[in-house]
């Protein structure tokens, strides 16, 4: 084995590793939250579904690249690389997807009252789950064009009409056509990417104003920081934040990808690392600032030591 594939198999195993792990310990506390009879807010639903988008895309680039790069796969079938393909795709997407609506969702959550927001601000919750399924059936309609034109690089002669991802390949088509084909695929990426900006200049306007117009009262009381919306805020922007920054450089390289005659194998193996870097990271993001999931392992620690100390006795 190259080292270079060694050190690509090792990092692509750090990521699906610990993202994995992130992904179901995040889903873990918000089902005990659920069973111990804790009130879910509407975006916890919104980030369940981020959970299920991060683990497609961790399950089928992830363990793909790590097989392949180690040497455990030498070859993908027709099935897999148009499967595996498909289903990175489409999580991929709805990540996207997932984050932009999170974003949107928590501004108008903290929208004052008598702003325009203030009708869609007691609906919004009401269509929550309409989105995501929508967006689910979008992003499986546009990332069709991977069952078409994906096959195994196994057995392929002509190498000519052939562009090569490695252990898998797709039909050269015109750059005309590869434009279009890198449009369509990016397109629903660019319109959320200008909307989460939209979003995170909207919340930090709002905080900022809410900090000017408390900066008078006496320091005993509540301040912007310590109301359970604005620490909401500030997870969703550092989470916005950390995302459009990943998946800007996922989707410059996607585009690379489509539009390029021969990628290469830098530019293929970067843009996956680029494309697991937020799904790993992401729950630690979310664990770190959501208040009820410290709490709720105080909690767990206190009754444990009090469980210890009966028995003690």
């Amino acid at each position: 084995m190259a080292t270079r594939d060694l050190v690509v198999g090792t990092v692509f195993l750090l990521h699906t590793v610990i993202g994995v792990l992130g992904n179901f310990s995040l889903l873990y506390q918000y089902l005990f939250l659920h069973l111990t009879g804790c009130r879910l807010r509407p975006t916890d639903l919104i980030i369940n579904n981020l959970i299920m988008a991060n683990s497609s895309v961790l399950f089928s680039n992830g363990l793909t690249f790590t097989m392949t790069s180690f040497g455990w796969y030498h070859h993908l079938t027709d099935f897999m690389c148009r499967f595996y393909n498909y289903v990175r795709g489409v999580g991929r997407g709805v990540s996207i997807g997932t984050t932009c609506l999170l974003s949107i969702f928590q501004a108008i959550t903290i929208s004052p009252m008598n702003s325009r927001w203030a009708e869609l601000k007691v609906k919004a919750p009401k269509y929550v789950t309409p989105l995501i399924f929508l967006y689910w059936i979008l992003e499986m309609l546009v990332n069709v064009i991977f069952l078409m034109f994906m096959s195994s690089s196994l057995g392929i002669k002509n190498n000519t009409n052939v562009k090569s991802f490695g252990y898998c390949s797709s039909v050269r088509h015109k750059e005309t056509e590869d434009a279009l084909y890198a449009a369509l695929l990016t397109s629903p990426d660019v319109l959320c990417f200008a909307l989460m900006l939209w979003a995170s200049g909207f919340m930090v306007f709002i905080l900022y104003r809410h900090k000017q117009r408390v900066q008078h009262i006496h320091r005993a009381c509540v301040s912007s920081g310590s109301s359970p919306e604005s620490r909401a805020t500030k997870s969703i922007l550092l989470l916005v934040s950390t995302f459009v920054f990943l998946n800007t450089l996922s989707t410059i390289f996607h585009i690379f990808l489509a539009t390029l005659n021969d990628p290469g194998w830098f530019v293929l193996t970067i843009s996956e690392i680029f494309s697991l870097s937020f799904p790993s990271l992401s729950p630690f993001l979310i664990m770190s600032r959501d208040h009820r999931f410290s709490r709720l392992n105080f909690a767990w620690k206190r009754n444990m030591k009090s469980c210890n100390i009966m028995r003690n006795m």
